[in-house]
């Protein structure tokens, strides 16, 4: 196995998992088994339970395991799904090492940062390698060179380098910023992130330039010499329409960004492929089209400070985006806080379509739920999903079934109508406050009610059984009984689902249940008849839309808004 660390420096939100993920991309596209693995220098032991306005989106696997976004990232560019190993942090690393020692599997030695912190960090990215049957192992290390908690992980790659000079190379990915009362791009601030990681015993193979403008030769020669390294092994990334286009731009380069990785870890280039299909995707993605389709994504976890941010929704922003480049429509997207609509509620006439996407705990639910009463009346594409499903099922059960009081337990313990309450057995991790990694994850299988709306868009755009959306985890399968019907094996992340004490109640009124587990005891979809578009599911379908095969829901979402 052969690895490349990619590091950032200067400022963090560089692009990392881009960069990453695009040359996963390129060596996967010379025929190398290809794996990339994220390290979050955070204490927590996943992404689980970090707060989404300051880490971004929870990403999931098809194994269950919570996630930073880049991993969605590394799955929409190399097609492939993840596993558990992908995902590393520090609270992992400390929780292990401290594990061994409390079970005397360190025989008495004194456990120390070095060599045991390191050894276990090692371990952890050689058996994301392993696991995958990996060639090559890509590793992004979180956040910049120079603070204080990720210090560590580079000392382990330093030691690792030492013992194995061929088989890991160091790629930096650094910051050049545009003074506009200057008007040039400036230099020192990259030089100073490569002075630091030296300071650390490395010394970078490549270095990626970051920057809002093309990086001119003056620069890249600047930057060569000041970093000591040679002129070819400097590559840039500059600001793209589309992240999508960055395989494409490093490819382009004069001296090909996976050549140069292949001849530093002494491995041959095989052929190209899959090139051509990427750029036909690329060219459908930025083209400027005729139509453009306004969609609106209501949701809570757009605010940080005093700045309104979209990195919690990332995978239901990328899913419309493949969805509309597949139908060459182009999609601005409108952001509304819920919290802000229940308090005055804006003008949603003017929308072609509305996501009311994944959310926790009472904070804007009114604001969702007055949402999805003007979508239902006034026969606005609708598409909801996960909590989404849940704000529906209440709309309908307050307004149709006139169950006034109709709520969410998660909401409103005391409600005498809890339309979505706690899975059974999700109540004994709350009472014991279990709340790490313990909710409903991963891929479950979902039986489609035959005739159903659901059925027709997973027939019409499901495509070839390679889709994610068929791709059978067996470790959830092995206690379910075979269903009759079509099977889709769908992402969770939840804790409350729909009381089937209402059941009868919904279903007599036009509310149609779509996909269920295939006992029939957890609905897993919903659909309302005599409308455009109107689908909600407690599964995530955007955590599996690929660039190359958008998922089937979102397919249907954004051709009902054509129509």
């Amino acid at each position: 196995m052969k690895f490349i660390i990619v590091s950032g420096g200067v400022v963090s939100g560089l692009g990392k998992g881009v960069i990453t993920s695009s040359l996963s991309f390129l060596l996967k596209s010379r025929g190398y088994k290809v794996t990339p693995c994220k390290v979050d220098m955070y204490f927590n032991v996943d992404a689980g339970t970090l707060r989404p306005q300051e880490h971004g989106e929870v990403f999931v696997t098809h194994d269950g395991m919570e996630t930073d976004e880049d991993l969605g990232h590394y799955e929409r560019f190399i097609h492939k799904n993840l596993v558990k190993e992908n995902y590393i942090t520090a609270g992992q690393i400390y929780q292990e090492v401290i594990r061994k020692e409390r079970a005397f599997e360190y025989a008495g030695d004194t456990v120390d940062v070095i060599p045991h912190l390191t050894d276990e960090i090692m371990r952890r990215i050689k058996l994301a390698g392993k696991v995958n049957s990996a060639d090559i192992v890509i590793v992004e290390f979180g956040g910049t060179v120079g603070e204080y908690k990720n210090g560590i992980f580079f000392e382990a790659t330093r030691i690792f380098k030492l013992k194995h000079p061929n088989d890991l190379i160091h790629i930096h990915v650094t910051y050049l910023p545009f003074l506009s009362h200057i008007g040039e791009l400036k230099t020192k601030p990259a030089q100073t992130s490569v002075h630091i990681l030296n300071s650390l015993g490395i010394q970078p193979d490549i270095m990626i330039a970051r920057s809002d403008f093309p990086v001119d030769q003056k620069r890249l020669d600047k930057l060569a010499l000041f970093c000591n390294m040679h002129a070819d092994k400097v590559f840039t990334s500059p600001n793209l329409n589309s992240i999508y286009r960055l395989p494409l731009t490093f490819h382009k380069q004069k001296h090909h960004l996976a050549s140069t990785c292949l001849n530093l870890l002494k491995i041959k280039s095989k052929k190209h492929k899959d090139i051509e299909e990427w750029k036909k995707m690329v060219g459908h993605l930025v083209k400027k089209n005729s139509k453009t389709i306004k969609v609106a994504i209501i949701g809570k976890y757009f605010a940080t400070g005093e700045y309104q941010l979209g990195d919690s929704y990332v995978s239901v922003i990328e899913a419309l985006k493949h969805a509309a480049a597949k139908f060459d429509v182009n999609i601005k997207i409108a952001w509304i806080d819920s919290e802000e609509f229940e308090k005055k509620p804006s003008d949603l006439s003017k929308l072609d379509g509305i996501i009311v996407p994944q959310g926790w705990g009472k904070r804007g639910t009114e604001g969702k739920i007055k949402t999805i009463k003007y979508i239902r009346e006034h026969n606005i594409p609708f598409l909801g999903l996960c909590f989404g499903m849940q704000m529906a099922t209440i709309e309908f059960a307050r307004n149709i079934l006139n169950l006034k009081d109709a709520n969410s337990s998660e909401v409103d313990e005391k409600t005498k109508n809890p339309v979505i309450h706690i899975m059974k057995e999700q109540e004994k991790f709350l009472k014991e406050k279990q709340y790490g990694g313990t909710i409903r994850l991963g891929a479950w299988p979902c039986l489609i009610k035959k005739g159903s709306n659901l059925e027709k868009i997973y027939l019409k755009y499901g495509g070839s059984m390679d889709n994610p959306w068929y791709q059978i985890n067996p470790s959830k399968l092995h206690k379910e009984k075979p269903a009759k019907g079509k099977l889709v094996f769908e992402r969770h992340r939840h804790r409350y689902e729909f009381n089937n004490d209402y059941k009868e109640s919904f279903e007599k009124n036009g509310f149609i249940i779509s996909g269920t587990s295939p006992d029939g005891q957890l609905v897993e979809a919903i659909e309302i008849v005599d409308h455009k578009f109107f689908i909600a599911t407690q599964f995530h379908p955007e955590y599996i839309s690929r660039p190359l095969t958008p998922h089937p829901i979102f397919l249907a979402f954004i051709e009902s808004i054509i129509k």
